[in-house]
C-alpha cells in the first residue's frame, strides 16, 4: 500500500509533495478484497498522517469512494468498524481521480482508439523492456523505422536508446527515426550539446558507433506527454524481477471484439445451473448419486454459505449481504442490459 500527501501552493495551480508513505500488506491483509485493501490503505495512511489531517479538510483523490463504502455499509465487520472509528475524526472530502501517472500504459491504450487495430508483437528477448519501435510506415524499398525510448535517469535513458537501436540493426533497417523525451540525451547524441559527464561519454560513443550501421538516422526530442507508451513500458519493466538466467516476461497486447463477459459466461454442459446441487441439498438434503464422502462434506460446507427463499437461491457474502444466484442465460441477459444502459 502507498500514499502521497500533496499540497497546493499559493496560486492553487501547482501541487507539492509533502509526505510519501508505503508498506507491504501483511499475510491476512493480502486476502482482503480489492476495495477492502484500498480502505485499509486509507485508514493506515490517515493514522500515519494524523498530525497533518486533524486540523484541515483533506481531499481524498481516488478512483473509488472508500469513505462512502465504510460509512454507508449496512453491516459492519470488525475491521470495517475499526476503520470507521479511526476515520470519523477527520474531515475527508472525496474527489474522483481523473488520471493516474502510474497507469500510463492502460490509460494510453484506453484513450488511443484505433479503428484499423493491428496486434503488437514486441519481442524483447533477453533485454530489459525500455524501448518501443514500430514500422507503421514501413516500405520495402526505403525500409524506414521509428524508435521511441525512455527510462528513469540519463544513464539508463542512454542505455534504453542504445538497446533500441541495437535491436533495430538486427532487422537490417537502413533508415531510422529516433524519438525521446530527454532533451539532454537527444541533443548530446546530435552533437549540439557538450557531454561533460564522464559517465555519459562511453554511452554516447557506443551509440555513435551503432549509427554507422544506418544509411540515415535522425534523433528528435518530443514532449513527455507524447512519449507515454515508451514511458509506461519503462515503468513497467522496473517492476519485473530478473532471475539468474536473465529470463523476462513478454508483454502481449490483444484486442477483443466482444464484451469481456462473453469470454467467461458459458452454458452449463448438462443443462443444469451451476448451483443445482447446492439448491437441491437445501431443499431436500439430497446428494448427487455419485458423490463420495469428501464430496458430501464439501457440499455441506458450500451450502452453509447459501440461503434458499422459496425457489430463489442467494449467496451470503462476508458482509452478510444476500446475492441472488443466476444461471448462465440469465447472467448474460443481465450483463447485456447493463451494457446497453451504460451506452444510453
Amino acid at each position: 500500500m502507498g500514499c502521497v500527501r500533496g499540497q497546493h501552493d499559493e496560486t492553487s495551480r501547482k501541487e507539492h509533495v509533502i509526505y510519501y508513505l508505503s508498506k507491504k500488506f501483511i499475510d491476512c491483509e493480502q486476502r482482503y478484497s480489492s476495495l477492502e485493501r484500498t480502505c485499509c490503505a486509507l485508514a493506515w495512511a490517515a493514522h500515519r498522517l494524523r498530525q497533518y489531517m486533524i486540523s484541515h479538510t483533506t481531499w481524498l483523490i481516488s478512483k473509488m469512494d472508500q469513505i462512502k463504502y465504510i460509512f454507508e455499509k449496512p453491516a459492519l465487520t470488525g475491521r470495517i468498524a475499526r476503520w470507521q472509528m479511526l476515520l470519523s475524526e477527520y474531515d475527508i472530502l472525496y474527489v474522483t481521480q481523473k488520471a493516474i501517472k502510474g497507469s500510463a500504459l492502460a490509460d494510453f491504450l484506453a484513450h488511443q482508439l484505433v479503428e484499423d487495430y493491428q496486434p503488437m508483437l514486441p519481442d524483447f528477448s533477453d533485454e530489459d523492456i525500455s524501448a518501443l519501435f514500430h514500422a507503421d510506415e514501413y516500405n520495402h524499398e526505403v525500409n524506414t523505422w521509428t524508435l521511441f525510448f525512455d527510462c528513469t535517469n540519463n544513464i539508463v535513458k542512454y542505455e534504453a536508446c542504445a538497446i533500441g537501436i541495437r535491436a533495430v540493426t538486427e532487422y537490417r533497417v537502413k533508415i531510422l527515426e529516433v524519438y525521446g523525451d530527454s532533451a539532454l540525451v537527444v541533443h548530446q547524441i546530435k552533437g549540439e550539446w557538450e557531454t561533460r559527464d564522464q559517465k555519459l561519454i562511453p554511452h554516447q560513443a557506443y551509440i555513435k558507433g551503432l549509427m554507422e550501421y544506418f544509411d540515415a538516422i535522425t534523433f528528435h526530442h518530443i514532449p513527455r506527454e507524447d512519449n507515454q507508451l515508451a514511458d509506461a513500458l519503462a515503468t513497467l519493466s522496473s517492476m519485473f524481477e530478473v532471475n539468474q538466467e536473465g529470463e523476462l516476461p513478454t508483454i502481449k497486447m490483444k484486442s477483443h471484439e466482444h464484451p469481456a463477459y462473453c469470454n467467461f459466461i458459458e452454458e452449463e454442459p448438462d443443462g443444469k445451473p451451476w448451483y443445482f446441487d447446492i439448491k437441491r441439498y437445501l431443499q431436500s438434503r439430497e446428494y448427487p448419486e455419485s458423490a463420495t464422502e469428501n464430496d458430501k462434506r464439501m457440499l455441506r460446507r458450500l451450502a452453509s454459505g447459501f440461503v434458499l427463499n422459496g425457489e430463489v437461491l442467494y449467496k451470503r457474502n462476508h458482509d452478510m449481504i444476500l446475492l441472488r444466484c443466476v444461471e448462465a442465460k440469465e447472467a448474460e441477459l443481465i450483463l447485456q442490459e447493463v451494457e446497453l444502459s451504460e451506452r444510453t
